[in-house]
């Protein structure tokens, strides 16, 4: 395995790990991975099923504490990072995970505020202003604020996971399948609203997906994680000719070039 520089990090990223290792036991799921995520991006994370792509979520998050190498968020380490700095980053980062992740016992409302009862101070009556403001934001109507996650369609669900990952205005999101098992039409307005909040907020997104019509209308770059490690992460014109089986094989295909012609129309 080549020696990894952990002094030739860019300090200017995001995120980014060198060197990455995660294993569970004897399971090796990621080796020597190197990853950037650039300030006002969206990456598009694809791999195989088993691939990990979760766990490389969960291990740059801080969820899962890596096996080897080195990952800086913000321009520092997170292994030396003290529990006060570990909490302030947690507020400008937010995460919607797979099927938004809602307390059932919670109103929608409710489930926004919880990232503010956590992490500030602030008066009931200004989070649930605050909250509102959020619910508003991804495209929800007020009259669902009170609604519980039994009573959301699938859609709403997450567009609220979303307005929680919003709730304390960070600067970066990460999104793990975020319109898995939406329809077509949820998943294109899931898709014009990620990319409506990146601009209108300057929010940076790392965005694990299958979904190759979300692949190709948000992401900046797309980063292919195959054999432990990423293979490539560039410009989606470049990836799809990318010279690896399973990269020509994913990109290959029918349902793929129709979701890449669509974008270029």
């Amino acid at each position: 395995m080549a020696r990894v520089d952990y002094n030739n990090l860019d300090l200017t990223a995001p995120v980014e790990a060198r060197g990455l290792r995660t294993q569970f036991g004897t399971n090796v799921v990621h080796d020597n991975l190197h990853i950037r995520l650039n300030a006002g991006e969206i990456l598009g994370v694809v791999g195989g099923s088993g691939s990990g792509k979760s766990v490389l979520l969960n291990t740059l998050l801080g969820l899962k504490e890596p096996d080897g190498g080195v990952i800086r968020v913000f321009g520092k380490e997170r292994h030396s990072m003290s529990d006060e700095e570990r909490r302030a980053l947690d507020t400008r980062v937010g995460v919607l995970f797979q099927g938004g992740a809602l307390f059932s016992s919670l109103s929608l409302r409710e489930n926004v505020m919880v990232p503010m009862r956590e992490h500030t101070d602030l008066p009931l009556k200004l989070m649930q202003e605050l909250a509102d403001m959020k619910i508003n934001m991804v495209g929800l109507p007020m009259s669902a604020a009170s609604l519980h996650p039994s009573d959301l369609s699938g859609g709403m669900k997450k567009r609220a996971g979303l307005a929680r990952a919003l709730a304390l205005d960070p600067q970066m999101l990460f999104l793990d399948e975020p319109t898995a098992g939406l329809d077509p039409i949820g998943a294109h307005a899931f898709d014009e609203l990620i990319l409506e909040l990146r601009d209108a907020l300057n929010l940076t997104v790392f965005l694990v997906t299958h979904d190759l019509d979300t692949l190709f209308a948000t992401s900046d770059r797309i980063a292919v994680l195959v054999d432990k490690h990423i293979a490539i992460a560039d410009s989606p014109d470049n990836v799809v000719k990318y010279e690896h089986p399973w990269v020509r094989e994913y990109f290959g295909g029918p349902r793929s070039r129709a979701a890449s012609h669509g974008k270029s129309n």
